[in-house]
């Protein structure tokens, strides 16, 4: 687009035609194309063989999965996974989408509380867990979490050591449901501003085209290796590296999570093109001793988002790694990325914008009150419209309405501007979140724990700016007995009996009294504020 925009408005670019698929759409494609072509190698978490999969094995697998699925489960019923990545990962993805079931992905990082909240927000009939996770036992967790489920019980719970065996075989000859490119293929959890989590029902035509954008926009090679260690568990695993790849033939390299010693040797050892890093794994990698006696010259693109990318950064991932460089931005609900710089754009532009749309996606700066567009360069919050908006959010059609109008715009929650080129920026936010280390995190969930605290009369969690992780969680106290306030170590426990690690307070604050707006609201940037200032100090009693 060469001419100057008017106003803060980005019509569709419907100049590249989108692709009628499903994901086994996908998948037989390039098992007709390319049936000799590595399609996913598994990295094990110990030092065992890799093992590797041509697109005419993978889908394979893949029929096999789905046929043994459909003898147990009808299309549209919903199977969790709650498991660190791995190839398995992978093939129950396209043979749950394949047999025309919407799989739900959850951190494997959950504990019971939350994992009860997904179960019954989804009403799921199965699950593949991993045996354990970072010295934890799932099938406990997964066992606890459905005692605590209102909804029906689970009707089967596969091992991820085993899960072949026990799903069984199914009929070769049994034909597969008939799926279209606007079924909802993921329903993937991000929770509100009110804590409680909502799935987002992504479809196979958003999470595929996509995936084929961003593949095209970081020039990756037909064919090529794609190296990733983002959980699968998140849109940036599941759809946006994964279905990058495959859009182009491409291998999928998929770690079990993230190392900086382990992504160095991938990239040396399995030739890798392209990865997708947030600016903490980039720094991890780049501040290893084996960066400098890796060979990563395959390298052509790193990906990163999910936080400010300062231009020192960014100049040193292009100058040290030799390669070049891509900004995303997007959201769940819209299918992954919906912005993204080219590597051609200038460093200027890859530090300071979120880069120009992707193609046949409408994007806007609205006034958040009456949906006006704002004039180029004023601020307003960030709106989208096409085919990547979801379908809606599972089950809860009031939080559909108030996050999708009317005429199908979908509000993001950021509030940003654009600029007459189509360039998008972030300035602040609309929606209640913290960003750390790429992960969103909703301080009313946290909040809503430690409220039943006894030893605390009133809570107020929010972001503390942080050099490595961008963000981390920061817990503003008002203790229940000022003269006798909660020992911090004991508040930690509390937390992880309810809490995913991530989600859990690092830093911990008391105070006598909040600063108040006059309607009785906490006013967090004011705490942050004092924060900043010292006008709170951090409390670590052990």
């Amino acid at each position: 687009m060469t001419a100057p925009l008017s106003q803060s408005y980005w019509p569709a670019d419907t100049s590249i035609t989108l692709w009628d698929y499903t994901l086994a759409d996908l998948v037989r494609d390039a098992a007709d194309t390319c049936p000799d072509q590595v399609a996913l190698v598994h990295i094990p978490e110990d030092d065992g063989p890799r093992i590797r999969w041509t697109y005419a094995e993978f889908l394979a697998e893949v029929e096999n999965t789905a046929r043994a699925l459909m003898q147990s489960y009808a299309p549209g019923e919903r199977i969790g996974i709650y498991a660190q990545n791995s190839g398995d990962w992978v093939i129950i993805q396209h043979g749950a989408a394949m047999a025309g079931l919407i799989l739900v992905p959850v951190n494997p990082a959950y504990e019971k509380g939350e994992l009860a909240n997904v179960l019954a927000s989804a009403e799921l009939s199965a699950i593949f867990y991993a045996p354990n996770f970072r010295g934890r036992n799932l099938l406990e967790i997964v066992e606890q979490a459905e005692a605590d489920n209102d909804a029906a019980p689970l009707r089967a719970k596969y091992s991820l050591d085993n899960w072949r065996d026990v799903l069984g075989t199914g009929d070769p000859d049994a034909p597969f449901p008939k799926v279209t490119p606007e079924d909802t293929v993921l329903i993937q959890f991000t929770s509100g501003t009110t804590g409680a989590p909502k799935g987002a029902r992504l479809h196979h035509k958003g999470v595929i085209n996509m995936g084929r954008f961003v593949g095209e926009r970081v020039a990756f090679p037909e064919r090529g290796v794609w190296i990733n260690a983002m959980p699968m568990f998140h849109v940036g695993g599941a759809v946006v590296t994964e279905l990058a790849a495959f859009s182009r033939r491409g291998a999928f390299v998929v770690a079990p999570g993230f190392d900086p010693a382990q992504m160095l040797e991938l990239i040396e050892s399995e030739r890798g093109n392209c990865t997708l890093i947030v600016p903490t794994m980039i720094h991890a990698m780049m501040t290893h001793d084996d960066f400098t006696k890796r060979d990563l010259s395959s390298l052509v693109t790193v990906l990163t988002g999910a936080a400010p990318v300062a231009e020192a950064l960014a100049k040193q991932v292009i100058n040290d790694f030799d390669c070049q460089l891509s900004i995303l931005f997007g959201q769940t609900e819209l299918n992954g990325v919906i912005s993204q710089t080219r590597v051609s754009d200038s460093i200027e532009d890859q530090c300071a914008t979120l880069g120009q749309p992707l193609p046949q996606m409408e994007v806007c700066i609205a006034n958040p009150e009456n949906g006006d567009i704002m004039p180029i360069g004023e601020q307003g919050e960030i709106w989208a419209r096409g085919y990547q908006a979801m379908s809606g959010y599972w089950g809860n059609e009031e939080a559909t309405k108030q996050t999708i109008t009317a005429d199908g715009w979908l509000r993001m929650g950021d509030i940003g501007t654009m600029d007459d080129r189509g360039f998008l920026r972030i300035t602040s936010r609309l929606k209640d979140i913290i960003i750390r280390g790429g992960m969103n995190i909703y301080p009313r969930e946290i909040e809503e724990v430690l409220a039943q605290h006894p030893a605390i009369s009133q809570i107020s969690i929010l972001g503390i700016e942080d050099a490595h992780w961008g963000e981390v969680v920061g817990a503003v106290i008002l203790p229940a007995n000022a003269d006798s306030p909660p020992n911090i170590e004991e508040l930690r426990q509390y937390c992880r009996k309810y809490l995913a690690a991530h989600k859990t307070p690092s830093k911990w604050f008391f105070v006598e009294s909040y600063p108040m707006t006059p309607s009785g609201k906490i006013q967090k940037f004011e705490l942050v504020d004092m924060i900043q200032h010292g006008e709170i100090t951090e409390i670590s009693n052990a």
